[in-house]
C-alpha cells in the first residue's frame, strides 16, 4: 500500500497550533522572536530536536517555553508517523503569509501610521486622501481592478489586497522617505516572484536577493519609530521561501485561497440565498443540489448528451459604425489631419523592412501615393493573445486580453489603452520595448495586400534605468517641433499587449475634480507599472 502525506496549507495560528510551538515562535526553525532573522544559533526544527530538548530538560516545561518556544506536554500528532514530521509538511501560504499578512496587516498600517505620527491629524488625513485619490486615479486596465475610493474597505478581502497591490507604490511615493517606498518596491518584487507558476534557479536567487532588500531597508520603519522590532512570525516566514519552494514547487498552488474559494462556493454563496433565518439547513440544501448537478454533468457526458454542435460566438472585433469610409474623410472626421501621411510613412516601412531610415523620417515624397478614395475600416478594440501561466489563462497558459481604443466607454467618456510595442527582441525587458497609447485601429486594402493597423501616440524612456526608489521604469511623452503628441501608424502585429502607465505625481496633491479619465493626458511623467498583472512584471523589468 502507497501512501501519500501532503503538505498542510495553514495560517499561522494554525501552524504554531499543529507544530506544538509557542504562539509567536517560527513554526519551521529555533529563531529566537526577539531576533527572528538574524539569529546564528537557528536550525531547522523537526521530531529528533524536539525530542532531544525534551530529554534534555524533562520536566523542565518554562525552559522550553521560553528558550525554545516548545510546548512541552503537547506531542505533534505525527510524533510517531515513521516517514512525515509536522515541520517539513508546513507549507509557505501566500495569502496569509505575504498578501494578507506581510503586506495589507504590516506596511499597508506602518505607511498610514508614519503619516500620522509625522504630519499631524490634519495635514496627515489630506495626505491620506490624496494616496486614496491617487490610487482612484490610476487608468483602467484588463483585469485590473478600479478602487473609486482608493482604500476605503469595510473589510478587507484576499482580493482587495492583491490589487491594492498593484497600484499602491506609485501611490505612496514621494508622501513617505525613499526607504520606506524601497521597502514596499522590494517585498513588492518578492511577492510577484514566488507568485510565479515556474519558477527556477535564477528566480529563487532573485527571491532571495529581494528578501535581502526588503530586510536593509525595513529598517525605515524603526528608524521612524512606527516599530520597535520586528518580531513577526508571518513576516519572518519569508526567509523560509527559497527552502519551501524547492520541497514542495511553486506556492501560487499552496496558497489558503484555494480552500478561501471552497468556502465562497460552500458557505458564503448558499448563505446569501438563504433567507437568513436557521440558514445552515438551507446553507446543506443548497450544497447537496449543486453536488447533485456536477454529478449529472458527469453523468450526461459519459452518456454523450453533451456532445454535438456548439454555438461559436465571434469573439473578433466589429467594425465600428458611424465612421466614413474614405481616409481624407476619416482624417478630418478624427481631427487628424496628418492621417494619410502616417499611412503613406507606414507604407513605405512595409515595402522597405531593411531601410536605415525608418519611414517617419524619409522625405515624403519617397513614400507610396495612396487615393484619396483608398476605404478604411475602424475597430474600438483589438484582442492580444500571449503566454503568461502565472495569471488566470486557458488551455496551455494561454492569456487573452482586449485592447480598448473607443471614444465612449459605458456611457462616459473615451478609453484609449497603452500598449507595449516590440523594440529589440536582442535586448532584455523594458530595454527592449517601447509604450504607446492607441487612438485607432484600423485596416485597409493596399495594392491587393491587407493591412491592420493603430494610430499610436508614443513615448520615451525617461532614463536608461528604473527608478532607484519604486524599481518601476518611467516614460514620457514624445512631441513634435511644433508641440504636438508625436504619432505614427503602426502595424498591429508589433504590439506586444497592454501597458498600464500611472502619473508620477511627486509630492503635489491631486486636484479634488481629478479622475481616471485625466490620467493620461494631464501628466507629463509616467510609472509603467509592472505590478499590473505576472505577465508585465515578467517583460518589463
Amino acid at each position: 500500500m502507497r501512501m501519500r502525506i501532503h503538505p498542510l496549507l495553514n495560517d499561522y495560528p494554525e501552524q504554531a497550533l499543529l507544530a506544538c510551538v509557542v504562539s509567536g515562535w517560527c513554526p519551521k526553525c529555533t529563531a529566537q522572536p526577539t531576533n527572528f532573522d538574524n539569529d546564528p544559533s537557528a536550525i531547522l526544527r523537526s521530531h529528533e530536536h524536539t525530542n532531544m530538548l525534551q530529554e534534555t530538560f524533562k520536566g523542565e516545561l518554562s525552559t522550553l517555553w521560553d528558550g525554545y518556544g516548545i510546548i512541552g506536554d503537547v506531542m505533534p500528532f505525527t510524533t510517531h508517523f515513521p516517514r512525515a514530521d509536522i515541520h517539513e509538511l508546513l507549507s509557505p501560504d501566500l495569502l496569509h503569509q505575504v498578501i494578507k499578512g506581510t503586506f495589507k496587516d504590516h506596511l499597508v498600517d506602518w505607511v498610514v501610521e508614519y503619516i500620522g505620527s509625522v504630519h499631524g491629524k490634519t495635514r496627515a488625513k489630506e495626505i491620506l486622501a490624496d494616496i486614496d485619490h491617487r490610487i482612484a486615479a490610476a487608468p483602467l486596465f484588463p483585469g485590473l481592478r478600479h478602487f473609486h475610493e482608493g482604500r476605503g474597505f469595510k473589510q478587507w478581502t484576499g482580493d482587495d489586497s492583491k490589487a491594492l497591490m498593484k497600484v499602491y507604490l506609485p501611490a505612496i511615493a514621494s508622501h513617505v522617505p525613499p526607504g520606506m517606498v524601497r521597502a514596499i518596491s522590494a517585498f513588492l518584487e518578492f511577492c510577484y516572484l514566488v507568485r510565479r507558476s515556474q519558477i527556477d534557479g535564477a528566480t529563487l536567487d532573485q527571491i532571495e536577493a529581494a528578501v535581502a532588500r526588503f530586510h536593509q531597508e525595513r529598517e525605515i520603519f524603526i528608524q521612524t519609530g512606527v516599530r520597535n522590532d520586528f518580531s513577526l512570525p508571518r513576516q519572518h516566514s519569508l526567509s523560509h521561501y527559497r527552502f519551501l519552494i524547492q520541497q514542495f514547487g511553486a506556492p501560487n498552488g499552496l496558497c489558503s485561497s484555494i480552500t478561501e474559494s471552497r468556502h465562497i462556493t460552500a458557505v458564503k454563496k448558499p448563505w446569501r440565498r438563504s433567507n437568513h433565518n436557521e440558514a445552515l439547513g438551507q446553507i446543506l440544501l443548497t450544497n447537496q443540489r449543486l453536488d447533485k448537478l456536477a454529478a449529472s454533468r458527469v453523468d450526461f457526458i459519459v452518456r454523450g448528451m453533451l456532445e454535438g454542435p456548439f454555438t461559436i460566438y465571434n469573439t473578433e472585433p466589429m467594425v465600428a459604425s458611424r465612421y466614413p469610409r474614405m481616409i481624407d474623410q476619416l482624417a478630418a472626421y478624427l481631427g487628424q489631419p496628418r492621417l494619410v501621411e502616417y499611412i503613406r510613412r507606414f507604407l513605405y516601412d512595409q515595402s522597405h523592412p531593411n531601410a536605415e531610415i525608418c519611414g517617419m523620417d524619409v522625405l515624403l515624397d519617397l513614400c507610396p501615393e495612396i487615393s484619396s478614395q483608398l476605404r478604411v475600416n475602424v475597430f474600438h478594440s483589438a484582442t492580444s493573445t500571449y503566454y503568461a501561466p502565472s495569471d488566470l489563462s486557458g488551455t496551455g497558459g494561454m492569456h487573452r486580453e482586449r485592447i480598448r481604443a473607443t471614444p465612449c466607454w459605458k456611457g462616459g467618456p473615451g478609453r484609449y489603452d497603452c500598449v507595449y510595442v516590440e523594440k529589440d527582441a536582442d535586448l532584455e525587458g523594458f530595454r527592449g520595448l517601447h509604450v504607446v497609447r492607441v487612438n485607432l485601429f484600423f485596416s485597409f486594402r493596399f495594392q491587393q495586400s491587407a493591412y491592420s493597423c493603430a494610430l499610436v501616440q508614443w513615448f520615451s524612456t525617461y532614463s536608461d534605468s528604473p527608478c532607484e526608489d519604486t524599481g518601476l521604469w518611467r516614460v514620457q511623452p514624445d512631441y513634435d517641433v511644433r508641440g504636438q503628441r508625436m504619432c505614427s501608424v503602426i502595424h498591429i502585429d508589433t504590439i506586444l499587449r497592454s501597458a498600464h502607465l500611472i502619473g508620477v505625481a511627486g509630492s503635489h496633491l491631486l486636484p479634488k475634480r481629478f479622475t481616471y479619465h485625466d490620467t493620461l493626458y494631464s501628466f507629463k511623467l509616467f510609472y509603467v507599472n509592472k505590478y499590473a498583472d505576472h505577465h508585465a512584471h515578467e517583460i518589463a523589468f
